[in-house]
């Protein structure tokens, strides 16, 4: 597609969707509509203009097939004052130009969205009219490679609007990551391309045609790999009041930041402070702190005493000093982080202030958690969703493999530990492993199925991450480089029959894995326009040569020393073809345009880590199907965990939030929380002690020990609670029966057990080392803390038995309670230990519940449903549910809900026996008991103490880094 090409199909398809814009509040967009709406704009405005009609109405069609869940948010207004209102934001012309961008590429719903959380997010910063001294600082919480860069350039143009005069935007802590940022803000805020002579080079994006030249903010940085702020730039600049807004774009560096600290305390300051330092008054600054979990944090340990005081002495490390100095240079100030993992900025300590750097960078103001839209593809997508059957609704994309290490599993092409000495060979070869050969020849396949399907000028990329040693990534992108070229040679006919085997290997590949993965992409998401349709292996044949000659200098390093660059804006009308083999640039912040095949065997187990290095979630309009990742089986079980923890952390994010909780209650929430055990214990500062709550959390043992005596103790532990709990209340057939919705289960259930026998049963429960989130000795010590306080004294305990379809044999517990069937549940594959998906099924909270509990907690799940359509779940997918979910249960048994009680002294305890032969275990053992509980909500910050082995966290969990 030419540049004018493009410049039509996009008139096109703005015009179209300002028209449907309309039709939209009338009711529904249909692709007929749709397609008229095409016919009748091209016929009548473009008339004789080559435009893909077809293409054009496919992007519309996805436009308007979207839908975007509201932001959360919780906040602390101290000290501030309301002041965003509709007169203010009434002739705003920075953002009302990105506006305009933006439907030009974009859905009206992502717009408006945008739009909305935007708002959110700027009135809860003061306002930059507002003399005197303030200080706001917050947090928004977005998805990896979901739109954040989009969020903080409308979030900068309406600051601009409403009077922020100095804007600085950290931008990771590489050269070409600053650049990226750089050239993003040019399109969106400046509209002009920057120079190293600090000139208008041309009017872009926002910009484009000079459109209002005369608000053209001042920018000190520029696109270039070293246009970051420099001292010839700070001898020679100055600002004025009458100034417009003034941007700064710069690397987390600590020169970078203490030159522009100097320039600040000497160019700008206008007045001292109560200690005599330098202090902005005339400039409202806004800083955007843009991955804030990463070098932002102070990973220092400054001592707090027992009186809530800290050691004034305490030295920040330096990256964290600079940036606060810089924000205590200010009277007036806003600081906004933005990251996908908020892990490490929740462990900031609040107390921690210094007299040089001031407090630090907690988000006590504000923490915004932002939905993704529906067409974001993010971690749940790609790996699914825990179940009772395993996990369930992942998409078909990853390929395991395991051929990059040896049979002995520490050597071989890529073992886990190496050093940068190392040389990659596989077999004694000096070449790449089968399963890269695969993947690179997928990435083949998929630049020329997207090049037949419309494609051809996009960009498209590959991602190798193997290894964090620049010299090991030079080898692997030399052999990567040859295989290539190799391909390309034989391609161009060096011998027929060469020629012949490749084809047949590849039309192998397209046939056994690109055929039916379309397919079950299609069916998985719901997609009926035909966007997932394959061409016929003879077209793709035919593009292919194309396509190598496309890649043949398209293989770089992308690391600090390499002098390989992603070019995509000087591509922009052709489209880059590229495989970028490299380490830390891509494991974090860094957008890989047109991701489609990723190749990755990191063995770091932090969340947060991993969460980053994961680039390939994100947008694929159109080629969705022809993505895949090839991973080994450990990585896709440890992603398989980032999603839960991040769905978890999201819906604990929204509870704290319809509780009205600060950013200060809920940092001291999610601290305790179980879940978040595994980050990085630098920045959690937390040594070998963690405080734990489990208020408001579901836990379930998913991992067992196979030793027949530890099982027979784990099952005599269960009958001495059981006997101890006297006669059931019900048994048999347990029934409940609310509104329309009928359910059963079968087993036994028993009301009001005292908190010392549940106590007791974790007491004597063993717990398996790998169940790291459910640790029996310490769920003792939290029921005895809580029942001490009045919380969690009385229990309800069921036994939960298989239906008559299940295959589960019989069992009588304490020679009484006879269950007609256990409960079965799969093993996962390659664990010592018995291992499961899941234990309950999220229906089982809510067995002791009356209607009226019920009714309460299935509304707040619809809510919830509504301002997220995107949230599917295990039982519903993408359904409206039918009864409510976990987090809502728990919600309104511990803090009660509009005309029903709470019930904070009400647990409840779920017994599962599961049958040892659909277990796989060996004949003669007695049942697995597994157990699940469920903690109501609470406002009580009551902690118990887990000790954790330090080596074993620091081998586990240790950044790879």
């Amino acid at each position: 597609m030419t540049e004018e090409q493009s410049k039509l199909f996009q008139g096109l398809v703005s015009i179209v969707q300002t028209t449907l814009a309309a039709d939209m509040e009338k009711g529904a967009v249909t692709p007929t509509l749709i397609a008229e709406k095409v016919d009748f704009v091209a016929d009548n405005l473009y008339p004789g203009k080559d435009i893909d009609r077809k293409a054009a109405r496919d992007e519309l069609i996805r436009r308007f097939s979207l839908w975007i869940g509201g932001a959360t948010m919780l906040s602390d207004k101290t000290g501030h004052k309301d002041w965003l209102n509709a007169s203010r934001r009434k002739d705003w012309r920075y953002w009302q130009r990105y506006r305009d961008f933006l439907e030009s590429k974009m859905s009206v719903k992502a717009v408006d969205s945008l739009d909305e959380a935007t708002n959110k997010i700027l009135e809860l910063l003061e306002d930059p009219l507002r003399e005197g001294v303030w200080d706001r600082r917050g947090l928004v919480v977005g998805h990896v490679q979901s739109g954040k860069t989009g969020n903080y350039t409308g979030l900068i143009c309406k600051a601009a609007d409403a009077g922020y005069k100095i804007i600085i935007v950290l931008a990771g802590l590489h050269n070409n990551l600053r650049s990226q940022t750089q050239i993003r803000l040019e399109e969106g805020f400046l509209g002009y391309e920057t120079s190293a002579k600090n000139d208008v080079v041309r009017y872009i994006g926002v910009g484009e045609n000079a459109r209002d030249a005369e608000i053209r903010p001042n920018c000190a940085t520029n696109r270039s790999d070293n246009g970051d702020f420099n001292t010839k730039v700070a001898k020679h600049l100055a600002i004025s009041p009458e100034q417009r807004p003034w941007l700064f774009v710069v690397k987390k560096n600590k020169t970078v930041l203490e030159r522009l600290l100097k320039w600040i305390r000497n160019h700008v300051a206008d007045a001292k402070d109560a200690d005599g330092r330098p202090l902005v008054s005339g400039f409202p600054l806004l800083l955007i702190d843009d991955e804030a979990d990463h070098a932002s944090v102070d990973t220092g340990d400054q001592i707090v005493n027992k009186d809530g005081t800290v050691d004034d002495e305490y030295q920040p490390k330096a990256i964290n000093s600079r940036i606060r100095k810089i924000l205590h240079s200010f009277a007036r100030k806003a600081y906004v982080g933005y990251t996908a993992t908020p892990f490490a900025n929740i462990f900031i300590d609040r107390r921690k202030a210094t007299k040089e750097e001031g407090p630090d960078l907690f988000p006590q103001s504000f923490i915004i958690n932002i939905s993704a839209p529906s067409n974001y593809v993010g971690p749940a997508r790609v790996f699914g969703l825990r179940s009772t059957d395993g996990r369930v609704g992942g998409l078909p994309l990853t390929r395991e493999m395991d051929d990059q290490i040896d049979s002995s599993g520490e050597d071989g092409w890529m073992p886990p530990k190496h050093d940068k000495t190392h040389v990659p060979m596989y077999q004694g070869r000096d070449e790449v492993p089968p399963s890269l050969r695969e993947a690179i020849s997928a990435f083949a396949l998929c630049c020329a199925t997207r090049v037949l399907r419309g494609q051809g000028d996009r960009h498209c990329s590959m991602l190798i991450h193997v290894t964090r040693f620049t010299a090991v990534q030079e080898e692997v992108r030399r052999q990567v480089d040859e295989l290539v070229k190799g391909f390309r040679a034989r391609l161009r006919g060096f011998g027929a029959a060469e020629r012949d085997a490749l084809l047949a290997e590849w039309r192998e590949l397209w046939e056994d894995d690109f055929v039916p993965t379309s397919a079950a992409v299609a069916t998985s998401m719901d997609e009926t326009t035909g966007e997932f349709d394959l061409p016929d292996w003879e077209d793709v044949e035919a593009v292919l040569p194309e396509v190598l000659d496309d890649l043949a200098n398209g293989v770089r390093a992308i690391n600090g020393s390499a002098g390989d660059v992603l070019d995509y804006a000087e591509r922009e009308e052709t489209g880059l073809k590229v495989i970028a083999v490299g380490g830390d640039k891509l494991a974090r912040g860094l957008t890989l345009e047109g991701l489609c095949v990723s190749y990755f065997v990191r063995s770091t187990k932090m969340y947060d880590t991993l969460m980053q290095m994961g680039r390939w979630f994100g947008y694929r309009p159109g080629y969705l199907d022809l993505c895949r990742l090839y991973t080994t089986s450990d990585l896709v079980d440890w992603f398989g965990h980032i999603a839960d923890a991040a769905e978890e952390l999201r819906q604990e994010f929204d509870t704290m939030a319809k509780i009205h909780a600060t950013p200060e209650t809920y940092g001291m929430r999610v601290q305790s929380h179980p879940v978040l055990m595994v980050t990085s214990s630098i920045k959690m500062r937390s040594a070998k002690t963690l405080q734990l709550s489990f208020s408001g959390s579901v836990l379930e043992t998913v991992a067992f020990h196979r030793d027949p005596s530890i099982l027979e103790s784990n099952l005599a532990a269960t009958e001495r609670l059981l006997n101890a709990a006297a006669a059931p209340s019900e048994k048999g057939v347990i029934i409940r029966e609310r509104g329309s919705v009928k359910q059963a289960w079968r087993g036994f259930l028993w009301k009001g057990v005292p908190a010392e026998h549940v106590a007791d049963f974790f007491s004597n429960y063993r717990t398996h080392p790998a169940a790291r989130k459910v640790n029996s000795a310490v769920l003792a010590d939290f029921v005895k803390a809580m029942s001490a306080k009045g919380e969690l004294s009385s229990w309800t305990v069921a036994v939960i038995g298989g239906n008559d379809s299940a295959d589960g044999g019989p069992f009588v517990l304490c020679g009484k309670y006879a269950l007609e069937h256990m409960i079965t549940r799969k093993p996962n594959e390659s664990t010592e230990h018995y291992s499961i998906g899941r234990l309950l099924s999220p229906r089982d909270e809510a067995i002791d519940m009356d209607e009226d509990s019920w009714s309460a907690a299935m509304k707040l799940t619809l809510e919830d449903r509504a301002r997220d359509p995107g949230r599917g779940t295990e039982e519903t997918g993408k359904e409206s549910p039918k009864y409510p979910g976990g987090i809502w249960v728990r919600q309104v048994r511990g803090l009660g809900a509009e005309g029903v009680p709470a019930h904070p002294e009400r647990g409840l305890l779920l017994l599962y026996p599961i049958d040892p032969k659909g277990a796989e275990l060996p004949e003669g053992v007695p049942p697995v008991v597994g157990f699940g509980v469920s903690f109501p909500a609470s406002r009580s910050t009551t902690t118990v103490k887990y000790e954790v082995d330090h080596l074993l966290w620091e081998t586990e969990y240790a950044p790879a880094d």
